[in-house]
């Protein structure tokens, strides 16, 4: 099917033939009465394009399908009856359709002339006539001013209304939250076609702020074009080449703690993992765009390298080690984009992103570990994208054909030495004292994308419609589970442990400097060392009409459709009814207020993790589909479930005590282990299938254009979510409701917990009808969707661009509400299945967020500016204090391990789910620059940001992992009781200089 698609498309593009972004003109008078009949025309100098159109009835016109690209002016050079007069510049970013005014005047005696074109970019800070779509925006140049760490532009977009740090729940997992919603289900988009990694979520290419031209954030009430996501989305506009030469290469450094404020927490590096003692870091690259030929063949080409250096602790007092591990990070980011303007009709833009990256697990650890060399590893999270962007104008339709491959290699433990064994090393004590040869499991994914995107424009005389179709292919390929090789667990005799200290053990140890005859008290290994996968397909169509109802009102009607073939599940059948209406308005009060607003329902798409985990912890062996039959019977599972669709040859191990050192069997010899293996926990695909999730979006929003360069407006948003994922237990023990007067003495045991399941565990041994099945689990999950959010904001904004002045600044405050009963895919209930007690404040929810930026230009060629982030504090989930209870499981199901927020922690007697906060957060930044001019065309720019000025402890607000957070307490909030586990970062230096031409 892939293989016919692509053919089909080929032959689409070499017949026909990159944006489809308009540009509405509205002309007005004096009176401000809309004019007709008049030539309009837009040119933009960069690229030597000139377009003319004539108004409508309504004085509007559409300049149809420009290229996504800044400096735009449109010009109207006068007539008998109205002078000439021209617009400030206008910028477009991806799939924008900006709508301007242009105010036209009388005559006087025919004298009047077009004067000298000025531009002056206020852009940015004008109201929206067209639509009621709530989205932000970063340019460029704001990006650049605005104090940002390593050049990561998702560090930027927390300066956004609706966007804050998000709490994830790995450490590589997104950053940013959009309107309080779980990072991982927001969708990343390069110039409107698809970033994502599609395994969990976050960016694929994590694109670097040099070759960014605009950054967008859709919050709400957007087009219907867009979908997979009921959370908002990002897209990056990448630069493009015009007809000047011009580049920059940079070098930043961040020295590190040497000159940083201190701090006794460990820190995050790019890629969300701790970092503490001996970090640093280095960037270089560079950028070039110009034309290949003049006005037709156009090219931005970027590159930049980064390197981490960080230090662990090798520590092992019993084999006398102490050492520094010292490892790093590289992340390697290539963009070209090629950009051919064939015709003023037919226009391609070809792009092409290569990401490696590499995040090293030398050894060690912060404050000191047993991990040594051999058993290092390293995170490799490499990228390919490939896209073809093609846009046609044929008459009053505009089309664009696009097509996109992309590759995602993500090893998550890229091992030193993959064909060892792990050794874990004990003493005569039985205490660890070293881990060698291997990280002990594999996580390797590959994923293969096609993404092909066909749309369509009809413009009638006061209708846009707008039509297309998008599908996305994407092939997952895990390879994952225990190690192929096996794990060995050692005990050292005193004589043994005695001749390898006296040897001189380095942080070089391996498996093979232990003695050959040393006791080996477990084995165990993989038994299904191969990969598996699925192709994951997603179709949607649109449809969707702009109704220019009057010179003031716009109406715009859509509807979208998505099947995703991922939520046909364990089923026969997927979910068919995916239909998402969109609505919404814009008023315009007078020429400077506009009153906009809508509805609309947004799906998301299945994350593919939920099928793969189901696939990876799954087994089909007798007993556990015994155990399966069983909870048919009693009807916890329909009557019509068919076994062998819901289960799968999983990921098992097999111990063994019986061997000797490296002598271990193969996993192919002790295939006849898998029947009888007892687990914890196991999974199943879901016999219904899924429902995908979905939001009901509104919002209502008021715009007015104070002066020229002055923008105020006020959004208030309401998000009502449903079918969000979740996890149930299937054998389940029964609920054990945990009071406020709860003592010790009631916590239930492990065996009176597994006495009340529906396949009750005795002794690690299942029994079901009587009979004991050792091969069973004690928890056996699947996925659902039937979680729920309901979210709540306002957000107040007031923005001035720099205009003619030397100073600009946004000021913003939202305050927000979201509840849920679900944060994740992996969320699960403290007590049995009852979701009525985890209906609460959410993971990421903030009440208030006060966001500033201040930029100062007191001198031509320099920027000061001020940034300022202020962030009311974050739940805490009260769990029990283990010091008073002896343990965190109350209930004794199981569940209380990991994570508290994944629901597996009982609350502490009397708590509610996040029903504590943690302190506001306070961060000041400051950013200052100076370019020097070299000569006509070059300048040099020097640069210093300074993070967290005023060094702040903060316990709340940044960008965390869950694990790590002080969202997590034991004790009920009246205790006091409060273990601060991390902090956000203290006063940090990064220094900068950029050659630029």
């Amino acid at each position: 099917m892939i293989k016919n698609l692509l053919i089909w498309v080929t032959l689409c593009i070499g017949l026909s033939a990159f944006a489809q972004q308009d540009i509405t003109v509205s002309t007005t008078n004096e009176a401000g009465e809309p004019v007709p009949n008049l030539t309009l025309i837009l040119t933009n100098g960069s690229r030597g394009l000139t377009l003319q159109e004539t108004t409508n009835a309504q004085g509007k016109v559409i300049f149809k399908s420009v290229p996504v690209i800044n400096g735009y002016q449109v010009i109207f050079e006068g007539n008998e009856t109205y002078g000439p007069t021209f617009t400030q510049e206008i910028d477009v970013r991806s799939n924008q359709n900006p709508s301007i005014v242009l105010a036209v005047s009388q005559t006087i005696s025919g004298e009047q002339q077009l004067q000298e074109v000025t531009l002056s970019n206020t852009t940015s800070a004008k109201i929206n006539r067209r639509d009621a779509e709530v989205s932000f925006e970063l340019t460029e140049q704001e990006i650049e001013e605005i104090p940002v760490e390593g050049r990561d532009i998702t560090r930027v977009l927390y300066r956004l209304p609706n966007v804050t740090q998000a709490t994830g729940f790995f450490p590589e997992a997104a950053n940013v939250s959009v309107n309080g919603g779980n990072s991982l289900f927001t969708n990343y988009l390069i110039d409107g076609l698809d970033n994502n990694e599609n395994f969990l979520g976050g960016q694929r290419f994590p694109i670097p702020a040099g070759f960014v031209k605009d950054i967008t954030v859709f919050a709400s009430n957007y087009s219907a074009e867009y979908g997979l996501t009921s959370n908002g989305i990002i897209d990056v506009t990448t630069k493009s080449g015009t007809n000047e030469l011009t580049g920059e290469v940079f070098f930043v450094t961040r020295p590190g703690p040497s000159i940083d404020g201190n701090s006794p927490f460990a820190q995050r590096d790019l890629s969300g993992n701790q970092v503490k003692d001996g970090f640093a870091r280095y960037q270089a690259g560079g950028g070039v765009g110009g034309a290949l030929v003049k006005d037709k063949t156009f090219y931005y080409f970027n590159f930049e390298h980064t390197t981490d250096v960080k230090d662990n602790l090798l520590n092992s007092p019993d084999l006398g080690v102490a050492e520094t591990v010292r490892g790093t990070n590289y992340f390697e980011l290539f963009s070209a984009k090629i950009d051919q303007l064939w015709s003023s009709n037919f226009r391609s833009s070809l792009r092409a992103n290569v990401g490696l990256v590499g995040i090293e697990r030398q050894g060690g650890g912060l404050e000191g570990g047993l991990t040594f060399q051999s058993a290092g590893n390293t995170q490799e999270r490499n990228s390919l994208n490939l896209a073809l962007k093609n846009s046609y104008n044929l008459g009053n339709i505009s089309g664009e054909t696009n097509i996109m491959y992309s590759r995602f290699k993500w090893d998550y433990a890229k091992a030193n030495n993959p064909n060892n064994p792990q050794v874990s090393v004990l003493n005569p004590d039985q205490e660890l004292i070293a881990i060698l040869g291997n990280p002990g499991y594999v996580f390797d994914e590959i994923e293969n994308t096609v993404q092909f995107q066909q749309k369509f424009k009809y413009y009638l005389e006061n209708h846009t419609l707008k039509a297309g179709v998008n599908f996305i292919s994407s092939d997952h390929q895990l390879f994952g589970g225990g190690n192929p090789f096996g794990n060995y667990t050692v005990q050292l005799t005193q004589a043994q442990l005695d001749n390898l200290r006296n040897s001189g053990v380095t942080q070089d140890l391996g498996i093979n400097d232990l003695p050959s005859d040393v006791a080996v008290l477990n084995y165990n290994v993989e038994l299904r060392p191969s990969s598996f996968g699925k192709t994951h397909n997603i179709s949607s169509i649109y449809f969707e009409d702009l109704w220019s109802v009057t010179d003031r009102l716009n109406l715009t009607l859509g509807l979208r459709y998505d099947y995703d073939n991922l939520s046909k599940g364990g089923s026969d059948e997927g979910d068919w009814n995916n239909i998402a209406p969109r609505f919404n308005f814009n008023y315009e009060i007078d020429e400077k207020s506009v009153v906009r607003g809508g509805y609309g329902i947004a799906y998301d798409k299945i994350n593919y993790a939920i099928y793969s985990d189901a696939l990876q912890q799954n087994t089909n062996s007798d007993d556990y589909k015994a155990q399966i039959q069983a909870f048919i019977d009693m009807g916890i599972l329909p009557a019509d479930t068919d076994i062998d669709k819901v289960t799968f040859d999983g990921n098992v191990s097999a111990n063994l005590t019986d061997v000797t050192y490296l002598n271990g069997p193969t996993g192919a010899s002790l295939q006849d282990q898998r029947e009888g293996v007892f687990s914890n926990e196991r999974r199943i695909l879901n016999p219904n299938g899924y429902d995908n999730p979905y939001s009901h979006q509104f919002s209502v929003g008021y715009q007015a254009q104070i002066e020229e360069d002055k923008l105020f407006f006020v959004d208030l948003f309401h998000n009502r979510g449903e079918n969000l994922l979740r996890l149930r237990n299937l054998n389940a023990a029964e609920e054990f409701p945990i009071g406020p007067d709860f003592d010790p003495e009631d916590i239930r045991t492990q065996e009176e917990a597994d006495a009340t399941r529906p396949v009750p565990i005795i002794n690690g041994i299942g029994i079901i009808n009587g009979q004991e099945v050792s091969g069973v689990a004690r928890n056996v999950v699947v996925s659902e969707t039937e979680g729920k959010s309901r979210y709540y904001a306002a957000s107040f904004n007031f923005q001035k661009v720099r205009g003619t002045s030397n100073y600009s600044y946004r000021l913003n405050y939202t305050l927000s509400s979201l509840k849920n009963d679900t944060e994740d895919i992996n969320f699960r209930p403290n007590d049995a299945n009852n979701y009525d007690d985890e209906y609460g404040p959410s993971i990421n929810d903030r009440r208030h967020l006060i966001n500033g930026i201040f930029n100062f230009y007191p001198l031509d060629g320099s920027t000061i500016t001020l940034a300022s982030l202020l962030q009311s504090g974050q739940p805490i989930n009260r769990i029990p204090d283990a010091s008073i209870y002896g343990t965190t499981d109350l209930n004794s199901d199981g569940s209380a391990f990991g994570d508290a927020y994944q629901g597996n922690s009982d609350r502490s007697p009397g708590e509610a789910r996040n029903s504590d906060r943690l302190p506001w957060s306070f961060n000041f930044d400051v950013g200052l620059q100076h370019q020097f001019k070299l000569t006509t065309g070059t300048r040099l720019e020097l640069r210093a940001d300074v993070f967290n000025v005023f060094n702040v402890e903060n316990l709340s607000g940044y960008s965390n992992n869950a694990t790590q957070s002080n969202q997590i307490q034991p004790g009920p909030a009246s205790s006091g009781v409060f273990i601060q586990r991390n902090a956000g970062p203290p006063r940090q230096f990064q220094f900068g200089a950029r050659y630029l031409f």
